[in-house]
């Protein structure tokens, strides 16, 4: 399938709200714009104020534009995980009518097997964000990754669905659709990190996968390909710079500074002699400090964080899995913060960065593999998620619930120079039964991983 095209990311963070905008040609992707603001309006991954939200996307957006030197008008955005759900879904369909003879599969019958997957009761605070196929059945022939142009009697779809929040996800549409943009695709914003940050014998065997992000810290165990379960910390990079502010009593301005440029995660590879200058509230002179005393500030939010972490992956067994954990997200650049986390997961640890030129820095990787997401997505995939634009889900309360999204689709943009295609990119999980005895080792994450949605 041809992806080529210009592509545009939207990330829609707590500190932060960024946008990407690239070049996808020959399987190459080419950073050409991007943008980055300081968020106004959210609160913990979630959107509080609509209006200065809004007005923060139009300013990052025309940052991006002008880099670019072309106009946007879609993109596709990203949900966190805060409240996102995971479940198994199947459904099945006869293809060849009630004369029982087969016939060929095409995209209606992919559609109307999805449907089928997805007729289940749903709360009525909650919509289909998103629905994964794992493999199709046509007759008795299983493990079927893409069944159109087969023939068959009777097709089957078993795949993994995301919901999330109505609430949360109305409000990311109604500030990009009032910032004068279009929504061509809602992504689950972990997949798409995980997609992006680990490498493909990573997603196959397993691995940890940690965001480091200003208002918050986001795991996500990802095994075959999938992520399976995460986790969120509403503590993240704005928590350790507060606890500078206050104990050190500086503005919150200057404890970022001193967090960027002075600070480690570990405060045993710190400095004991190297003294840092304080502007201290009220004081005249400034105040010396040790890079270590600073970073045992640091380390003791960090430590706080790694360890909620542990104990919450750890009961599933995650940390068992051969990938290790693999660190990426704003904090990520903290110094030190790889030998605090292998101390503290006791497996190998390792940071994320970007290859993209001029963004190698952790804190994009998020939006990047929103874009990565989009032009990898295969053909089938597309057609399973756009099959979400016309269901209506029923539910015990309700009759029916407005479509969840629309499908990814190529739309112009305005350049002045050249017109060029464009697909737009922006930027849960039950906990699985515990086990009465402690499996061993292999078998924990065999039984783990086999079972999780059972």
């Amino acid at each position: 399938m041809e992806n080529s095209g210009i592509y545009v990311g939207l990330d829609i963070g707590t500190t932060s709200i960024k946008v990407v905008i690239a070049e996808y040609l020959k399987d190459q992707l080419n950073i050409i714009g991007y943008g980055s603001s300081h968020s106004q309006g959210l609160s913990r991954g979630v959107i509080v104020d609509i209006d200065q939200v809004v007005s923060t996307i139009k300013e990052t957006i025309k940052q991006a534009e002008q880099k670019a030197n072309i106009e946007i008008d879609s993109v596709t955005v990203g949900v966190p995980a805060n409240m996102l759900q995971i479940q198994r879904c199947k459904g099945m369909i006869a293809v060849g009518g009630q004369d029982g003879n087969s016939a060929e599969i095409t995209d209606d019958d992919v559609h109307e097997v999805t449907r089928a997957a997805l007729v289940q009761n749903l709360p009525p605070e909650r919509d289909v964000i998103d629905v994964v196929p794992d493999e199709f059945f046509v007759d008795d022939i299983d493990n079927i990754k893409d069944p159109r142009g087969m023939m068959g009697v009777r097709l089957e779809m078993q795949g993994v669905m995301y919901t999330g929040p109505k609430t949360i996800l109305h409000n990311i549409r109604k500030c990009v659709q009032r910032a004068g943009l279009k929504i061509n695709d809602i992504v689950v914003a972990p997949i798409a990190l995980s997609e992006y940050a680990l490498s493909d014998a990573e997603q196959d065997f397993g691995a940890v996968l940690i965001d480091l992000g200003g208002g918050q810290t986001t795991a996500a165990v990802v095994h075959d390909h999938k992520v399976k379960y995460t986790y969120v910390d509403q503590e993240g990079g704005d928590y350790v710079t507060r606890d500078i502010s206050i104990v050190l009593n500086t503005s919150f301005e200057n404890a970022e500074t001193l967090k960027r440029n002075y600070g480690f995660a570990m405060a045993s590879l710190a400095s004991t002699e190297d003294s840092i200058p304080v502007e201290v509230v009220g004081q005249q002179e400034d105040e010396m400090i040790t890079e270590e005393y600073l970073s045992e500030i640091i380390e003791a939010r960090m430590r706080q964080i790694f360890e909620k972490i542990k104990q919450a992956l750890g009961s599933i067994n995650a940390f068992q899995l051969p990938g290790g954990v693999v660190l990426t997200g704003g904090m990520a650049a903290l110094q030190g913060v790889t030998e605090l986390a292998q101390e503290i997961f006791e497996v190998p640890v390792k940071i994320f960065y970007p290859q993209e030129m001029n963004l190698r820095s952790p804190q994009f990787s998020q939006v990047i593999g929103l874009i990565e997401d989009t032009t990898k997505q295969s053909e089938i995939n597309m057609v399973v998620k756009s099959t979400l634009e016309n269901i209506d889900f029923v539910s015990q309360n309700q009759t029916s619930a407005n479509p969840s999204m629309k499908p990814v689709k190529k739309t112009n943009v305005k350049n002045t120079k050249t017109k060029s295609k464009v697909v737009n990119t922006t930027n849960k999980s039950d906990k699985p039964t515990k086990e009465k005895k402690k499996p061993k080792k292999s078998n924990a994450i065999k039984n783990f991983f086999n079972n999780f949605f059972d």
